[in-house]
């Protein structure tokens, strides 16, 4: 089976077998009242640990990105990815995927972005984090609302002591939900004018992917 079927193969699989769990998370939030789901175990193990393999690890060919809001490093370069990294992006915004996805969580009208607008790959290394923020609520052109922000954890055995933890906020931005960057974890949120979210600062010396 060719990478691209692979990865869609298996992410479908686990939204349909987590599909009870995923629509109970989503329609009843707790510690934040952004809307928001966790899956465990995405992929097959072999696979994950062979995409993290594909990141450079040392952070070579990615963009580095420090302001007041943020420290990491991004890439939205396909030319320079290993070929299983493009193949994974592109499984995640598989027609398929986006319309199971729209199913669970009953929302109409979802596209993915083939663009990565404001996306991409990532890699944080000690130090770097993102302060709480809300991210932008459009396309590049202006033109359609982000909907739902989707992430994916790829570095094996991350622990929660190693920082570089997804947070989701309460209302008055006061106290965080801790989401554990473990591997192989995806996190899907939903993105409006409320969902303000960030990552603690990573303690541990070794790339969170």
């Amino acid at each position: 089976m060719p990478p691209l079927d692979q990865f869609v193969s298996q992410i479908l699989e686990s939204l349909d077998s987590n599909s009870e769990t995923i629509r109970a998370q989503w329609n009843s939030p707790e510690g934040t009242l952004t809307r928001h789901f966790v899956v465990d175990g995405l992929l097959e193990p072999e696979l994950c640990e062979r995409l993290y393999l594909a990141f450079p690890q040392d952070g070579e060919g990615f963009t580095a990105q420090q302001t007041f809001r943020e420290k990491k490093r991004a890439s939205r370069d396909f030319d320079q990815w290993d070929p299983l990294l493009v193949s994974a992006i592109l499984a995640f915004q598989d027609a398929s995927v986006v319309e199971k996805v729209s199913a669970l969580l009953g929302l109409s009208s979802l596209e993915p972005d083939p663009s990565l607008y404001a996306g991409g790959l990532s890699m944080m290394f000690p130090g770097d984090y993102l302060n709480p923020h809300i991210d932008n609520s459009h396309d590049a052109d202006k033109a359609k609302f982000r909907r739902l922000n989707l992430l994916f954890y790829i570095s094996p055995d991350w622990q929660e002591e190693f920082g570089g933890n997804f947070e989701l906020w309460d209302e008055e931005r006061r106290n965080p939900k801790t989401i554990v960057s473990t591997a192989n974890r995806l996190v899907v949120m939903e993105t409006n004018r409320t969902s303000w979210h960030s990552v603690s600062p990573v303690q541990a010396d070794r790339p969170r992917c």
